[in-house]
């Protein structure tokens, strides 16, 4: 179907898959995931130059600020809009958004990081104003693809996005006024948690069934069933109390529920099974970060472990380990590559679970901080630089003949 008559048909927004132009804006995974990658990277780095004080980052916006918003509002819905970007045509069974609407989206992202890196220049509330309409964006497309493709049951990914939209306007009004931000953050990362949970539950099992079968093998993973739904509900509620009242030993009790719920769940997939296949086996360890951060949230919320660490916990290792092993899966699916990790891709997974397992502990272990921050600082570089490496060409050059 030629742009004009997909345009004719879709009204404002073309959609279809660009076969001309740049190959970077053919389908959503490629400029999105490429583009959180190097941002992963550069951000990190500047944190740290930031930190032992050889340059000043986000002027009076706040360097702990702009890096925490970074990780949660920058790098991470980037990643999340390559894969909804590509996921949700797969769902309803529409065209996805590629060309000039893509490339348009992408540029509004870009916008917000360049906003936000020198926010003195334009003023913070301005700044703030261009990072807020990214998100929003986001689930305006979305929204409309799953309501006219009638999928009403994805609409709890909508949910997600609404929470993060919200948590991102709040962490701006908290940087504004002088409040705190950590309220804004959880609110953030209990989005991002349960949008693994929702989002994971559906491609981990999918996943380990086809390679199994493929394999000759028959111990399938546990179909979804009802105990899914409530590991579910289980997980928001624990989420959703933490957010509210972090340090209030009642929320441990959800907390730790949800932690049994999903370490069954995580079990129910058979996870180990897929061993040695790093592209599945990191799918399984990530989600492995759920029950614990979950377990995390517990034992912070009797106050035996420091809410930055539990925030860590589900971070770098229940958000970003997952992100990075949906990054690498899909780039190599979508471009033809063979569904097999290479020595490239299994060490960039050792890397982001290396600096999910070292952060945390930094402020359990003070007196090793310092090279905590560093070691781990340095892994989640390592981690998206060889994504970059191995990824980049691909998702820049490859054009896939059939898409």
């Amino acid at each position: 179907m030629s742009g004009s008559k997909v345009a004719k048909r879709e009204g404002y927004v073309p959609r279809g898959f660009a076969r001309t132009g740049p190959v970077l804006f053919s389908y959503g995974f490629r400029p999105f995931f490429l583009g959180a990658a190097v941002w992963a990277v550069v951000a990190m780095t500047l944190w740290i130059a930031a930190l032992v004080g050889h340059l000043e980052v986000a002027g009076s916006y706040g360097a702990h600020a702009w890096h925490a918003h970074e990780m949660l509002f920058g790098f991470a819905p980037a990643v999340l809009a390559g894969f909804l970007l590509t996921a949700v045509p797969n769902w309803t069974g529409r065209l996805p958004v590629s060309g000039w609407p893509l490339a348009g989206l992408f540029t509004l992202w870009l916008a917000g990081r360049a906003a936000l890196l020198s926010p003195d220049v334009i003023g913070i509330p301005p700044a703030a104003a261009i990072d807020g309409l990214f998100l929003p964006a986001l689930l305006l497309i979305c929204a409309r693809e799953v309501i006219a493709g009638r999928k009403w049951k994805d609409l709890k990914v909508l949910g997600g996005l609404l929470a993060l939209s919200l948590a991102n306007a709040c962490f701006h009004f908290a940087v504004v006024t002088g409040d705190h931000v950590h309220i804004a953050m959880r609110l953030g990362i209990s989005a991002y948690v349960a949008l693994v949970t929702i989002i994971g539950g559906r491609i981990l099992p999918s996943f380990t069934r086809n390679w199994l079968n493929r394999a000759g093998r028959t111990e399938f993973p546990v179909p979804y069933n009802h105990f899914d739904t409530v590991a579910i509900l289980a997980g928001i509620a624990a989420l959703g109390a933490w957010t509210l009242a972090p340090d209030h030993p009642v929320t441990a009790v959800p907390a730790f529920a949800a932690a049994l719920l999903h370490t069954v769940r995580l079990a129910r997939w058979r996870g180990w099974r897929t061993w040695p296949e790093m592209l599945l086996v990191i799918l399984h360890v990530a989600y492995a970060f759920v029950p614990l951060g979950f377990a995390a949230t517990g034992i912070g919320a009797l106050g035996f472990v420091e809410e930055l660490s539990v925030m860590h916990v589900l971070t770098v290792g229940a958000i970003a380990a997952m992100m990075l092993a949906v990054m690498t899966r899909a780039s190599r699916g979508h471009t033809g590559y063979p569904l097999t990790a290479s020595r490239l891709t299994a060490a960039s997974y050792a890397a982001v679970v290396l600096s999910a397992l070292l952060r945390p502990l930094a402020e359990m272990l003070p007196e090793i901080a310092p090279t905590l921050y560093a070691v781990s600082g340095s892994a989640w570089i390592l981690a998206f630089a060889l994504f970059c490496i191995e990824y980049g060409p691909i998702l820049v050059r490859k054009r896939r003949a059939v898409q």
